[in-house]
């Protein structure tokens, strides 16, 4: 696959070194030399110095066989107009692009950008998890996201201390596969498993079933 990254900071880097890791043609795109010679030095002649927001750049680039456009530059305006040449005057047909502000997300999914990625959204999302569900922690998910694996502390404050698992009300679908008990005992729970301030549960369930998993195991 020939993949297109405009933007040689730290996250065109990082894409390019993996992409290439996984056998992908990749060129990156940037304006600045310094960062050239810097993604140049550790993974070849893989950069195009220049605009990828100007289309006689991108038409340098090869970009009419494309398979893959990333625009991950600090401008969101950048990376917009170089997906919409990508798009429109070279026929890309699947566009990635950065955004700084999550405001901007409409537009670009109205202007046909595949797939948007917002760091700041991100860490938002991240911070209310945080203070929504503090003692559960997704580890996988299964199935194409039909199923999750995650890890739910009990905290000493739990009215589920002292209790049977048979006795506790799980959501549907939800299964307790595995105490980790004073992180070095593991248990396989029964329905007679008395839980302990500070168990470490790990439970199969639904994605929607995270926070009644969450306040059911975790409430005082």
């Amino acid at each position: 696959m020939y993949i297109i990254i405009v933007g040689g900071g730290n996250i065109g880097y990082h894409l390019s070194k993996a992409l290439l890791g996984e056998g992908h043609e990749v060129l990156v795109i940037e304006k600045e030399a310094k960062k050239i010679e810097q993604i140049e030095e550790e993974l070849g002649s893989i950069c195009l110095q220049g605009d990828g927001s100007e289309a006689a750049i991108l038409e340098e680039a090869g970009a009419e066989r494309a398979n893959l456009f990333i625009a991950v530059s600090d401008e969101d305006e950048d990376n917009l107009v170089a997906c919409q040449l990508a798009r429109h005057r070279f026929n890309v047909p699947r566009l990635i692009a950065r955004l700084d502000n999550p405001l901007n997300e409409p537009l670009f999914k109205k202007l046909g950008i595949d797939v948007t990625i917002s760091s700041t959204r991100f860490i938002s999302e991240l911070i209310e998890r945080e203070v929504a569900m503090p003692f559960l922690t997704r580890l996988s998910t299964l199935k194409g996201g039909e199923l999750e694996i995650v890890e739910v502390k009990i905290p000493p404050s739990s009215a589920r201390v002292g209790k049977q698992i048979k006795n506790i009300p799980l959501p549907e679908g939800s299964n307790i596969f595995l105490i980790i008990r004073k992180e070095e005992s593991l248990q396989m729970p029964m329905l007679g498993t008395v839980l302990e301030a500070g168990d470490r549960l790990m439970a199969l369930i639904k994605p929607n079933s995270e926070k009644a998993l969450h306040d059911t195991l975790t409430s005082s």
